[in-house]
């Protein structure tokens, strides 16, 4: 993510809001995807709108990384975490503009989330491309964009990276105000 591209932290707490939960419930968008026990990522967490109900959806025997590249971010995430004892199954990381510090979590994530962050990310093709290496074989990646911030056109832009990156196309979902389109990993490694 690009810094002078980065959600401010104040906007965090607007996000975060329960009135959010309104308009764009975290339960019903994320619930077709999440499954109990599994090892989920939320990448661009912010501070937690969709990261703590994940936490709750794979149960204690779950896991979600939470990334972002803003500290207080993360650090507001795991204080909330805390307060609603879910803190056994949030692990938060800080990121780098240039990588998401995933090295070590190859082939652990059943599901990835990347709600409205991919508009702010420099190189995308990275991006993609560490999000891959991080699914299992057959995993998801959910990417989901404000229609406010983005355009068709680069939503089609981003869905082709991703696609260059190896994901498959599973189904692009229509949502008021909000671009979506799920992505897998292939079950077979795509030859090139």
């Amino acid at each position: 993510m690009s810094e002078e591209h980065v959600c401010p932290v104040w906007v965090g707490y607007l996000l975060s809001s329960p009135l959010r939960k309104l308009f764009e419930n975290p339960f019903r968008i994320l619930s077709p995807y999440i499954k109990e026990g599994m090892t989920v990522i939320d990448a661009g967490c912010a501070m937690g709108f969709f990261s703590l109900p994940m936490a709750l959806m794979v149960g204690p025997n779950g896991k979600v990384i939470c990334i972002d590249m803003q500290e207080k971010m993360v650090s507001k995430l795991y204080r909330q975490a805390k307060k609603k004892n879910l803190n056994d199954r949030i692990e938060v990381r800080v990121c780098r503009q240039d990588s998401l510090r995933t090295d070590d979590l190859k082939g652990v994530a059943d599901f990835v989330l990347a709600s409205a962050v991919v508009h702010e990310v420099p190189d995308r093709s990275s991006f993609f491309a560490q999000l891959f290496s991080t699914l299992k074989e057959g995993g998801e990646l959910l990417v989901v964009e404000p229609s406010h911030h983005v355009s068709p056109e680069d939503f089609s832009n981003t869905i082709e990276t991703a696609s260059n990156a190896g994901f498959t196309l599973v189904t692009e979902l229509k949502r008021k105000r909000r671009m979506m389109v799920l992505l897998k990993k292939p079950d077979q490694p795509v030859s090139r």
